[in-house]
């Protein structure tokens, strides 16, 4: 089984168009940064799918796929930010709770010697919130009559972010024995 399966493939293409969704923002071009982001959405979507129903999963996609998502929505949220679309506090807990699982991903390395924490519906739910805020700010800025959730979404975002961030805690705590 071939690194550069299908799988691998698509998550590499959401990686590429990162960079590209970040440019159409900066030239005010929220059409097509749109559009990026939904084939972004949809690369995500199906690279999941291949790989289990293909039965082509690889360590390279295990590490891949997570990266290019952390990398979507925190560029997103970075950049959305400075934009004045989400309040700079959002981004903050958004990218805090990802610096709290990886540092405490590699904490439960070191001390258990087991890379092999598995996401919780929590974490889940918090990311699809996520991506679900993004989304209707893109949606929101390019057709003028959406419904006004604008701060629900952002508050529900929130609330999921902070959960999901103490339930990896706790779960980290229990699976190091800690008191």
């Amino acid at each position: 089984m071939g690194v550069f399966n299908l799988p691998n493939t698509l998550t590499i293409a959401r990686i590429v168009i990162i960079p590209l969704f970040i440019t159409a923002i900066i030239y005010k071009r929220y059409d097509y940064a749109l559009y990026l982001f939904i084939v972004a959405a949809i690369t995500d979507t199906l690279d999941g799918l291949f790989a289990r129903l293909t039965n082509q999963k690889t360590v390279l996609g295990t590490f891949l796929d997570p990266l290019a998502d952390k990398f979507l929505l925190v560029t997103s949220f970075i950049i959305f930010s400075i934009n004045g679309w989400l309040p700079k506090w959002l981004t903050v807990t958004v990218i805090s709770r990802d610096i709290i699982v990886i540092i405490g991903w590699v904490l439960i390395y070191l001390i258990t010697h087991t890379s092999n924490v598995k996401p919780t519906i929590t974490g889940k739910a918090a990311i699809a919130m996520q991506l679900v805020l993004l989304c209707y700010v893109l949606l929101d800025i390019n057709i003028v009559s959406l419904p006004d959730i604008h701060e629900a979404l952002i508050w529900i975002t929130a609330a999921l972010t902070v959960i999901s961030g103490l339930h990896y805690i706790y779960r980290g705590l229990k699976l190091t024995h800690a008191e």
